[in-house]
């Protein structure tokens, strides 16, 4: 029962994704998206019905990550939630929404958005009981805070963690790649050489050779032989006939 009810959210996410629609004149500098939602989905505090919605990254003086939601004309603002850097290895040139596996049967809750081209993307940030609900479903690091609710000054400073599946808070760097790597990418293994291939010669099956006789003896012999064979049968013919007669 619970394999069936994985599989229906991991299809749930699949159509989900499937409807995000990338605005055709997004904003780079704000990352302004217009995205459409077919089901209702869950973010930070509030569940947003089916619909067309569009985000735009604030500027914050305290670096901090914060993404504003908006009606689908960007003219009326529906919340404002805290989000994280959320580095990936290949940027596409689409806008991706992930999202977390539902438990039971409640929407679908928002994970991260990636404006199409960057390599990093906006993990949302989830109170607290609720993170460790997500962490414990799906089985990753949900970033946390303390606070239910935030206002505009609580998200400049609140402090920003992690849970894991296991119940535990750990610093949220421990969890959660938020800076790019500076690690080299190892170098990719080479192929072995290849061995040139080269077809073996066929060997054909030994021919027997005819054995020829030395050539010791004269063949004279053998031809009076054979002459004097054809007389005595000619004369034999000639005896028989003349006794008939």
């Amino acid at each position: 029962m619970k394999a069936c009810k994985v599989l229906l959210g991991l299809l749930a996410s699949a159509l989900l994704s499937a409807t995000v629609l990338p605005s055709a004149h997004a904003d780079t500098n704000n990352k302004k998206t217009v995205i459409t939602f077919s089901q209702d989905v869950e973010i930070p505090g509030k569940i947003l019905p089916a619909g067309t919605y569009t985000f735009r990254l604030l500027d914050s003086p305290a670096d901090r990550h914060i993404v504003q939601i908006y009606d689908a004309d960007g003219t009326h603002l529906i919340t404002t939630v805290l989000a994280i850097n959320d580095y990936r290895l290949k940027p596409t040139g689409d806008t991706v929404i992930k999202f977390n596996e539902r438990p039971g049967d409640s929407p679908e809750a928002l994970r991260a958005w990636f404006y199409p081209g960057d390599n990093f993307g906006q993990e949302f940030v989830y109170p607290k009981e609720r993170a460790i609900q997500l962490a414990q479903t799906n089985n990753n690091a949900v970033p946390s805070v303390g606070a239910a609710t935030l206002d505009d000054n609580s998200m400049q400073t609140t402090p920003i963690a992690a849970e894991t599946p296991e119940q535990k808070e750990v610093e949220v760097t421990s969890a959660i790649q938020t800076t790019e790597s500076t690690e080299p990418t190892p170098a990719a293994t080479p192929a072995p050489a290849e061995t040139p291939v080269t077809s073996a010669p066929v060997e054909s099956a030994p021919v027997a050779e005819t054995a020829e006789l030395p050539h010791t003896a004269s063949s004279m012999p053998l031809i009076a032989l054979l002459g004097g064979l054809a007389i005595s049968l000619a004369i034999g013919l000639k005896l028989m006939l003349k006794s008939v007669s």
